[in-house]
């Protein structure tokens, strides 16, 4: 009787995990970024703070008074792969025309593999490492990319989820007033 009920709990057991593994492998990422509505949308940004993988410091605080593209990405993130040029092509163009800061946050990645990405895929942001997910958490991020727009004031006036591009931010940045 006892081994009967092992054997249908294991039974139960390889049908969820075999359920669940099918759900994940059948997920289909979203192709273009959504602006969505978000609870910290008009609220103060969250404290960002930390060491970049260049090793210099970074604080948000720093930046009060300009409009400020927090972006969290992830090297083994596939849309972070493609997103990452348009960000860099968005602080290019910011840079020129003196406008907003854009800022990288290393989303649950180790530094070596962070840094490779920024090697190999280029950046012209600087990437503040995340390691105990701390900043990820203040701002409610639980997948890359997630990018978060925050105004002159200091307040979070757009969230795009997902991969985005560097006409979005423009078209977001543009009617947030650059």
């Amino acid at each position: 009787m006892k081994s009967r009920a092992i054997a249908s709990l294991g039974v139960v057991a390889t049908i969820l995990v075999v359920a669940t593994s099918l759900f994940f492998a059948t997920r289909q990422p979203a192709k273009d970024a959504n602006e969505l509505p978000s609870p910290l949308i008009g609220h103060v940004a969250p404290p960002l703070a930390g060491t970049t993988l260049r090793g210099q410091s970074f604080n948000l605080a720093d930046h009060r008074g300009q409009l400020v593209v927090v972006n969290f990405w992830a090297s083994w993130c596939g849309p972070c792969k493609s997103e990452g040029p348009e960000l860099s092509t968005l602080a290019w163009e910011q840079q020129q025309n003196h406008g907003a800061v854009v800022v990288g946050v290393v989303f649950n990645d180790s530094t070596s593999a962070a840094t490779a990405f920024e090697k190999n895929y280029g950046s012209l942001y600087t990437s503040v490492i995340d390691t105990r997910g701390e900043i990820a958490n203040a701002y409610g991020v639980t997948s890359p990319p997630s990018t978060y727009i925050i105004d002159r004031s200091g307040r979070i006036a757009a969230v795009f989820f997902g991969e985005t591009t560097s006409a979005q931010l423009t078209a977001a940045l543009n009617g947030i007033g650059t």
